[in-house]
């Protein structure tokens, strides 16, 4: 993982059922999207975290993790999300 500025989150890059994810804790929740910027295939897990976003680290994009939207160019794709639950402290991501 890339250092991360002082009082950033980071994000977590999984594999779950073989898809690469991203999932992040926010004050907001437990997040989960595809590990991978649609601009420019880079795992976003190695991207900045604010609030209820993430920024990937090569081109700047950032994405909101709640839907998945493209917040900045160069991305305009959204990123796939995923449903997250945490039961007795273990996340669950659906994949499905």
């Amino acid at each position: 993982m890339r250092p991360q500025r002082r009082g950033h989150r980071r994000a977590l890059g999984v594999r779950v059922a073989g898809i690469d994810i991203c999932v992040v804790r926010t004050a907001e929740g437990v997040f989960a999207l595809r590990d991978e910027c649609t601009h420019g295939a880079v795992p976003l897990s190695e991207g900045e975290v604010d609030g209820c976003t993430i920024e990937c680290w090569l081109h700047g994009s950032r994405f909101d993790l709640r839907t998945g939207a493209a917040l900045s160019l160069p991305a305009t794709e959204p990123v796939r999300t995923f449903p997250v639950r945490v039961i007795d402290g273990l996340v669950h991501v659906d994949v499905t």
